[in-house]
């Protein structure tokens, strides 16, 4: 597995030669790890020289050198405490300033010890695999930047965990708190391929948080982010569960230098107990296709599946969508600053809806109305399945262990 490639045709990332990761590793760059210290003089800093890494049973990325877990209290320094930082800024003592001072000093210092265990350079050129059908990586931030031709497949990542939470004032409401890893982030990477790969916040839910601030105490960003110019991208047959925010592509309105980039496939994925981002878009050309939905009953959190943002060019095929609650096809698809939205296949519960014409009948007034041209049309894919057969062949297919 280590030296297979992109299938040709396979997406965005098949672009320009395709996407090989490893494969051309010789064999002193082919590695099997099984604790943070192995994984770690694998990646080798984020280096270009070609590698496979294998990983092989769970590997805790919150370990000193010696392999003993780290918790929060043991990343603390100059004093930092969650109770100290919310008696701090409490907003009905401190206002609607930044926070600033010596809790705020003390909670960057401790970020930053944390951030330099769990924050993962992957380089060019590397395929990382796991093992048989148990390989975890858990609390890990993997971090693409400036990254081109990388591979991950058939591991399963959970609980990027951050111990130290920035709260964020807003002067016109509550304000919220900011989180700061995402499981995979790719910044100016390229030719990326993420395949059979389960990413969740398994082990500590955000639900479970306290409420601090009036906010919910989030500790998880986002499971997979796509920003800052990164191109060529097929995330396919992986599974994101029980988490907030899903997949952001884009990260802001005003990063005009976005454009011409972000082009990026998502196919046979699942999306299941995600509040939203699953994915939003900003700038890229994205294609949607094949892809399993499944809202529960009992989600009153959830916000929105499919976001339309500024310049978007999102075409969605042939997706399932299943929510046995409350929610209704409008939930589905939220605007801001989008103007166009290509969709065709979409199923509902069963049934056939249109999502373009639901969002414009039902939010006329509150947001812009979306066309159907997105300016662009998909020539770079696999074989594309009804949305009632891309649904049942997800649910038993995607994820972590589940390559045939």
């Amino acid at each position: 597995m280590g030296r297979e490639t992109l299938p040709l045709k396979d997406g965005w990332a098949a672009v320009d030669g395709g996407t090989t990761g490893g494969s051309t590793a010789d064999d002193a760059h082919v590695f099997t790890v099984r604790n943070r210290n192995e994984l770690v003089r694998a990646l080798d800093g984020g280096s270009a020289t070609p590698k496979i890494i294998q990983v092989a049973g769970t590997i805790d990325a919150d370990t000193d050198d010696d392999g003993d877990h780290l918790d929060c209290a043991d990343y603390a320094t100059d004093g930092y405490t969650t109770k100290k930082y919310l008696a701090a800024y409490d907003p009905r003592t401190w206002g609607s300033a930044k926070p600033s001072g010596p809790q705020e000093e003390a909670r960057q210092a401790s970020a930053a010890r944390q951030a330099g265990r769990i924050e993962l350079a992957v380089g060019s050129n590397t395929t990382l695999v796991g093992l048989g059908d148990k390989a975890v990586l858990k609390g890990a931030s993997l971090q693409l930047k400036g990254a081109d031709n990388v591979i991950v497949r058939n591991l399963e990542l959970r609980d990027a965990y951050d111990c130290f939470p920035l709260w964020q004032p807003n002067t016109g409401g509550l304000g919220d708190w900011k989180t700061a890893y995402d499981n995979i982030w790719l910044r100016g990477a390229t030719h990326v391929w993420i395949d059979h790969v389960t990413l969740s916040d398994k082990g500590h839910p955000d639900a479970e948080e306290p409420t601090h601030f009036g906010r919910n105490y989030l500790r998880h960003d986002g499971l997979l982010d796509i920003t800052n110019a990164s191109d060529l991208v097929t995330v396919s047959w992986s599974r994101f569960a029980d988490h907030d925010k899903a997949i952001l592509i884009g990260n802001g309105d005003t990063a005009t230098g976005d454009r011409g980039r972000l082009r990026v496939t998502l196919h046979h994925n699942e999306f299941e107990s995600v509040v939203q981002r699953a994915p939003r878009v900003r700038f890229g050309q994205v294609h949607l296709y094949n892809n399993r939905y499944v809202v529960p009953a009992d989600a009153h959190d959830y916000r929105y599946s499919l976001g339309v943002s500024t310049e978007s060019a999102l075409y969605a095929e042939n997706n399932a969508f299943t929510t046995p609650g409350h929610i209704e096809a409008a939930d589905l698809v939220k605007s801001w600053n989008g103007t166009a939205l290509h969709q065709s296949g979409t199923l509902f519960n069963g049934y056939p809806v249109d999502l373009l014409a639901i969002h414009n009948a039902y939010n006329s007034g509150s947001e812009r109305d979306l066309t159907a041209d997105v300016g662009w049309t998909p020539t770079l894919h696999t074989k594309i399945d009804s949305a009632a057969t891309a649904d049942r062949e997800v649910a038993r297919g995607a994820g972590a262990g589940r390559i045939p």
